[in-house]
């Protein structure tokens, strides 16, 4: 097994390629790629850089070119439930594209012909997810994660979103990721440590809380690569 491990940002794969012994780079379509090992478990580490178009190119490049078979992305989120506070951690159990609008032609938001409105993470990595926070001591909600090409700071956008496809969190890579591992039937799993509460101003809250959310969804990803490897 070869574990592909995504995030957005530098700051939310950063904490794990300074883990990763016997560090390789390969610089490849304008981005780079981190082979390594973590607690003798092969990985490949990249940031996509942000957004659904970016994160498309790199999941599929990890699973193409390096022939990762299972692919787990560690990175931020904002939070649409009232249950979810600053620092908590979500996995996705489903992951919609939130702006994602055809419904002039009869569809509902978030579908295309031929696709999901919803797309359904793996569910042996989230029982892995769930036992690896049950042996932390640690808190893990599940829900449906919405993503889009935007950084929702508004409340009324917030709460149509949650409203429309009963969505807990919201980003921009997931649900893009989601669409090429299941197009390519590859496992993947979905975590997002929230950083903001998504109605409120970014450059307050996103500045202030993402590297310390990044770090605790990105331990907690290393945690199931061991999980993982000793199975």
């Amino acid at each position: 097994m070869k574990i592909a491990i995504m995030g957005a940002m530098p700051e939310e794969v950063e904490p794990i390629v300074s883990q990763l012994d016997n560090l390789k780079k390969t610089v490849y379509a304008a981005n780079t790629y981190y082979e390594g090992s973590y607690k003798g478990q092969e990985v490949v580490v990249a940031y996509s850089k942000i957004g659904k178009v970016f994160a498309t190119l790199t999941a599929t490049i990890l699973i193409e070119k390096f022939n990762c078979d299972t692919l787990l992305f560690s990175g931020v989120a904002g939070a649409i439930s009232d249950d979810l506070k600053i620092g908590d951690l979500i996995i996705a159990d489903g992951l919609c594209q939130h702006d994602l609008d055809i419904t002039a032609f009869g569809h509902p938001y978030g579908f295309v012909p031929e696709g999901e409105v919803c797309i359904p993470t793996d569910v042996s990595l989230r029982n892995i997810a769930k036992e690896v926070a049950s042996n932390k001591g640690l808190t893990l909600k599940e829900g449906v994660i919405a993503t889009g090409d935007q950084f929702v700071a508004n409340a009324e956008r917030k709460d149509w979103i949650g409203d429309t496809f009963k969505a807990a969190a919201l980003e921009m890579e997931g649900a893009s990721v989601a669409v090429v591992c299941s197009a390519l039937d590859i496992p993947f799993f979905i975590l997002r440590a929230i950083s903001d509460s998504a109605d409120m101003d970014a450059s307050f809250n996103f500045d202030e809380f993402l590297e310390s959310s990044a770090k605790i969804s990105a331990n907690f990803i290393l945690s199931m690569v061991a999980a993982i490897q000793a199975e």
